[in-house]
């Protein structure tokens, strides 16, 4: 089982030792100018398909080519200066950047004449798919594997093109031998892929020759003999696997395709690729065939299976009733992997304390805090997935699951080789073009911990969708059913049905929104909010509990025998619960952890401009220092750059300077970032907590909404607001657009001093509203209607009321509490923040990171598509979003207006209320609420 460090005995040695999170991110990346770039090329600073890497004197090397096919293979390796990178605890100045801990840029290219060729020669300088290198400071190594052999530098080269001073592998630097299976001898190798340097000897994994090589000293002369050779019987011994058989014949003195070896000195440590598995010898071998005396990966030295989980791991039990599940055959399902199974592990590399394996066909990185002396040992620590069964894959995706993981900070598909060099692990992640820096943290920070700091917690979700039957006819159509009156389909959560009967007037959509208000009747489900989705054609429903504990909530669906209509669900059950949140660019975010902060502070929000230094803290998103709102040893608020817009995951981590002059960081996490996810703001308390709502106007208000499809509208068309019996008409040109139509009615309304009311526009949303001119009760009850009258027999405007007559008063900016509750039909508002980018671009312009916003005042999200449109329930029926925007003269918070339903059931004290964008539900909040009736409040202009 994996823990964020709980046993602090087996994470630090002192106050300040430092260790890895599983789950963790990596805190710089090497290649690419954001985590999430992906940039295809080759230059001093840009990565191709990058192999392998290795640290020596302050240098990183790279093998800029891989063995998996990952591309561009640039066929050079790089030697690149480490001494500009930011050291971990190392403060990074405001505003240097998009992302000042993307960086790398190398001095030396070798290989190639300069930094953008990548053709491949056959030469003292030439390379050809070189997917290992290593050094000891004062030699280089490199596996040119396309062109069997190893080049070898007996000095750290200075200059472009340096070339070798001894080939190994081949007769000289312009020959290669392609030498066929069993065909081997001492001078000879067949696709090296690993090479190691220590202690004065060379390593070799002589891969496709199933050895390793050993040379007691570094050799001089090219074709040199070694002195020793690893998994075959002697030097001109290779024996080939029988594929026709289903044993590899695996033993403690054989290998199947090694990829890398390397030693601590004391330890001797080889990927056997082709077994699946890890094997370690005590101490540095001394005779041919030595046997290795641990091997990790497998249970034991005769087994060679990928990810041997009936061997290995414990079973499933994923309907959580503490017995193995099993499959209809009755047989007990395992999980993919766990954290005692390899598959295709291709490097290990100790740092003379701990081991770190690159279990590449897991896409995972597993330490070891202790070198294991035992077979089949569980790691301590993963990195690259969350936990040890996962399998967190950066292109999967779907609808709920947006691809956000896509080059994450946290993502390592495939690693091929790693790299330390005291304090930092390099991983090489090819697939992503880049080699990925992680880091240990002083203090440790789970992986979860960055959250929108208004909805906080995070909510597992489904969906429930319906489609109609396809049959096929005989001449090989097809034909889609019809809506068929009289079916009925049932959702079944934990153990509550909710049976829906079709009628003969139904549709899709209908059948939907049906579902979805059976659901939230009443008091609705106690464990789930139903909200019908039209752009995409579900019911979305979340838990109304917080955490992991939403995951356990059961949803089924069903239909009678011969149904037309085919319900389908997200999955068994609810999922995310507990997941790294999702946050906007601009979004306020609290970190929960522990041993933050030394003392607790709160900025001046009456500043400008928010502090990036609170209480000696600094944050970090993507090495950008970001303003902080408050800080103690428990809690950071910060704000998440705009800058970030357009990544889809950054890296976050905190550095500390506490009184006593010591300077502490966190690990990194990743953080998945989404244009938009919005959190309402809430009273504390549990959820669903009380909203902190307030009452939007003293006078009695109604809604009036244009619309038309696209925005096209048509000449001639009439656009009409009724008050009780006056007209107000207002005819459209060809050059008029939604919002032109609401303004001129606004004029219209407006020029009439004697009307009882007056307009005004709201929010970005072609909405204005009628307020009475007399404030409180006595204004209330004023009738008004809009309608619109198509020009030449067909438009597509529309002029609509949410309302009969105008009503609901209140005292405005008043609190919405249970002494002074909200009304079906009443505007109130309530903040939020993680709404995304919003227009017009003067609103865009004005909203800049840390900074008060200061207007325009009317502002919306931007409505590109489908994605930041903003709707709302509460109490299970709409609630009409009257404006969205930026609250001028506040950090990062925007301000949503709304209109409860006038048909809102009244059958509690509260409504619970959401906001939604796109797949993203907010928090539920609870809102008092009210029946309708006149009270005795006093009434303020």
């Amino acid at each position: 089982m994996f823990k964020y460090c709980a046993l602090l005995s087996l994470c630090a040695l002192g106050s300040l030792a430092a260790d890895f999170v599983t789950g963790q991110g990596a805190r710089l990346v090497v290649g690419q100018t954001t985590f999430t770039q992906q940039d295809s090329g080759a230059s001093d600073t840009l990565l191709g398909g990058v192999g392998g890497v290795a640290f020596a004197n302050g240098n990183l090397f790279l093998a800029d080519a891989n063995r998996p096919g990952y591309t561009p293979i640039n066929n050079r390796v790089l030697i690149m200066p480490t001494q500009g990178f930011p050291q971990p605890h190392d403060q990074i100045p405001p505003v240097s950047g998009r992302c000042p801990v993307c960086l790398g840029k190398a001095s030396v290219v070798l290989g190639q004449p300069d930094f953008t060729t990548t053709t491949y020669t056959i030469t003292a300088k030439g390379m050809r798919v070189p997917t290992a290198v290593a050094s000891d400071g004062t030699y280089l190594a490199v596996a040119d594997t396309v062109n069997n052999r190893v080049l070898l530098w007996n000095h750290i080269p200075t200059t472009n093109a340096d070339p070798a001073n001894v080939v190994l592998g081949q007769s000289s630097f312009t020959t290669v031998k392609t030498l066929q299976p069993n065909a081997v001898d001492a001078k000879t190798l067949r696709a090296p892929q690993g090479v190691w340097i220590y202690g004065g000897k060379l390593y070799v994994a002589d891969t496709q020759d199933h050895r390793v090589l050993i040379w007691n000293t570094m050799p001089t002369q090219n074709g040199q003999v070694p002195d020793l050779v690893l998994g075959q019987a002697s030097f001109t011994v290779s024996v080939e696997p029988d594929l026709t058989k289903p044993g590899l014949d695996a033993a403690a003195n054989t290998l199947l395709n090694p990829v890398s070896v390397t030693t601590d000195g004391t330890k001797l440590f080889v990927a056997d690729l082709g077994h699946n598995r890890v094997l370690i010898w005590n101490t540095l071998p001394t005779r041919n065939q030595q046997p290795a005396d641990v091997v990790i990966g497998q249970n034991d030295f005769t087994s060679a299976f990928g990810n041997d989980v009936t061997v290995l791991c414990d079973p499933v039990d994923f309907n959580r009733d503490g017995e193995p599940d099993k499959d209809a055959a009755g047989n007990t399902i395992y999980p993919g992997r766990c954290g005692k199974t390899l598959d295709f592990p291709r490097f290990a590399l100790s740092d003379g304390k701990r081991l770190f394996i690159a279990d590449g066909g897991n896409d995972r990185v597993l330490i070891y805090n202790q070198i294991p002396t035992t077979n089949a040992p569980n790691p301590d620590i993963i990195l690259g997935q969350p936990d040890d069964t996962s399998s967190v894959v950066s292109s999967q995706t779907d609808l709920f699951h947006p691809l956000l993981r896509q080059s994450a900070a946290d993502i390592v598909v495939s690693p091929t080789a790693l790299a330390w060099d005291g304090t930092n692990l390099y991983v090489a992640d090819p697939s992503n073009r880049r080699v990925l820096v992680f880091t240990a943290g002083d203090t440790l920070l789970p992986i979860n911990s960055v959250v929108n700091s208004a909805s906080r917690a995070i909510f597992a979700k489904g969906s429930i969708g319906v489609q109609l039957a396809i049959t096929t006819n005989a001449d090989g159509t097809t034909t889609t059913k019809a809506v068929r009156a009289g079916d009925v389909l049932t959702v079944t959560i934990a153990d509550r049905p909710y049976a829906y009967t079709v009628n003969a007037k139904d549709t899709i959509q209908s059948i939907l929104v049906g579902i979805a208000l059976i659901i939230n009747a009443k008091n609705g489900d106690p464990e789930v909010f139903a909200q019908y989705e039209p752009a995409l054609g579900i019911v979305k429903l979340q838990a109304k509990i917080p955490g992991a504990a939403g995951n356990d909530i059961l949803l089924q669906v069903s239909a009678n025998a011969n149904a037309n209509e085919i319900p389908a669900t997200s999955g068994t059950f609810l999922q995310g619960g507990g997941d790294a949140t999702v946050i906007a660019p601009g979004t306020l975010v609290q970190v929960i952890s522990t041993n933050l902060a030394s003392a607790t502070v709160t900025a001046d929000l009456n500043q400008l401009y928010l502090p990036v230094d609170l209480g000696n803290v600094q944050a970090y998103f993507d090495g950008i220092r970001s303003p902080l709102i408050f800080v103690s040893p428990t809690q950071v608020n910060a704000q998440i750059p705009l800058e970030v817009l357009g990544s889809n995951n950054v890296s976050f981590y905190l550095r500390f300077a506490d009184p006593d002059g010591t300077v502490r960081i966190t690990n990194a996490i990743a953080v998945p970032v989404d244009e938009i996810n919005p959190g309402l703001f809430a009273a504390e308390g549990t959820e669903p907590r009380a909203a902190i709502a307030f009452h939007a106007s003293s006078y009695a208000t109604g809604t009036i909404t244009v619309d038309a499809v696209g925005d096209q509208v048509q000449d001639g068309d009439v656009a009409k607001i009724l008050v009780e019996d006056r007209t107000y008409s207002y005819t459209v040109k060809s050059t008029d657009t939604q919002t032109s139509i609401r303004d001129a009615l606004v004029a219209l309304v407006n020029s009439n001093p004697e009307e009882k009311v007056v307009a005004y526009p709201v929010g970005a949303f072609h909405r204005l509203q009628l307020r009475a001119k007399i404030a409180g009760p006595a204004g209330e009850g004023i009738v008004y209607s809009g309608t619109s009258v198509p020009a030449n027999g067909g438009s597509a405007l529309t002029v609509s009321s949410t309302s009969a007559a105008l009503c609901c008063s209140n005292v405005k900016d008043a609190p919405v509490t249970f002494d002074n509750p909200a009304v079906p039909g009443e505007t109130i508002y309530m903040f939020a923040t993680g709404l995304g980018p919003v227009v017009p671009l003067a609103a865009f312009d004005k909203a800049v990171t840390g900074l008060k916003y200061l207007g325009p005042a009317l502002n919306g999200p931007d409505e590109r598509g489908i994605v930041h449109f903003v709707s709302s329930q509460a109490g299970g029926s709409t609630a009409n979003v009257i404006s969205v925007g930026l609250e001028v003269g506040a950090h990062g918070i925007y301000r949503i207006v709304l209109e409860l339903s006038p048909g809102l059931q009244v059958v509690d004290t509260v409504a619970n209320l959401t906001i939604s964008q796109f797949i993203y539900t907010s928090n539920s909040v609870a809102v008092p609420v009210r029946d309708p009736v006149v009270t005795n409040l006093t009434f303020t202009n």
